[in-house]
């Protein structure tokens, strides 16, 4: 188990690439914190984690909030001690359409979720990662900040902040033996794939989308939780500052 004796906050882990994540991370011997807005959905995968022998603890949070992030270092040193592991994946989008036609609101919404999110997690768990002399970050970014796709630019450029902050917090967080790297995932069989797709979500436009990426298929999320417990890992202990493409090929 790559992860036995770790301890890890998900956030945005009630669905999706969240709950893939810490779902492996559990099963790879980690401690997960679930943290995610929608509290009902956090405490079914926590249930659902202990309910399979491993360890884990819910925790309603905005992660756009900072007294919501502080709460949740909080919650997983009141619960586990130390924090290991952050793993920065809360994310939200807006459908895909013309970029004039996306209101304010959503926009603000999109880079508060997206990005400012990991200025906030960083005010508050990187010092505790200071004290302890370790810890390691992981941000989930897309391809979408490497190779956009028309239709998602607001999209898009937030996750393309995510992978120049990658690698920014990289070299300044070296000196500290704390390491961040980031996933890049295509485009993925989630709650949020209807608003990704160019149109209607039916079989015709999964195939448009699907005909772009070389390996032939979406993501999924154990997909993108095994590049996570591998960035998390003692593996990857020397590699910090790079953006992963999880993505069948797309990127090339």
């Amino acid at each position: 188990m790559k992860l036995k004796g770790r301890d890890a906050i998900v956030t945005g882990a009630g669905s999706g690439f969240g709950e893939g994540i810490a779902k492996l991370f559990a099963k790879e011997g980690a401690r997960v914190l679930i943290a995610d807005i929608r509290e009902d959905a956090a405490e079914r995968v926590a249930a659902e984690i202990v309910s399979s022998g491993g360890e884990a603890v819910a925790c309603h949070t905005d992660v756009s909030k900072n007294d919501d992030v502080a709460k949740m270092a909080k919650t997983a040193l009141d619960h586990f001690g130390k924090i290991d592991i952050l793993v920065n994946n809360a994310g939200t989008t807006h459908k895909n359409r013309p970029m004039l036609e996306v209101d304010e609101a959503t926009f603000d919404l999109i880079y508060a979720v997206n990005v400012k999110s990991i200025f906030l997690s960083a005010k508050n768990i990187v010092p505790v990662f200071e004290r302890q002399g370790f810890g390691c970050i992981v941000n989930v970014a897309s391809t979408a900040g490497v190779r956009p796709r028309p239709g998602l630019t607001w999209y898009n450029g937030s996750k393309g902040a995510v992978i120049t902050l990658t690698k920014s917090m990289a070299v300044e967080l070296a000196p500290l033996k704390i390491r961040v790297n980031a996933v890049n995932p295509v485009m993925g069989e989630t709650g949020m794939l209807a608003d990704f797709l160019p149109g209607e979500d039916t079989e015709e436009t999964r195939q448009m989308v699907i005909r772009t990426i070389p390996l032939g298929r979406l993501s999924l999320p154990l997909d993108i939780a095994k590049a996570c417990a591998f960035l998390a890992s003692g593996e990857a202990e020397f590699i910090t500052g790079i953006c992963l493409e999880v993505d069948g090929g797309r990127c090339i």
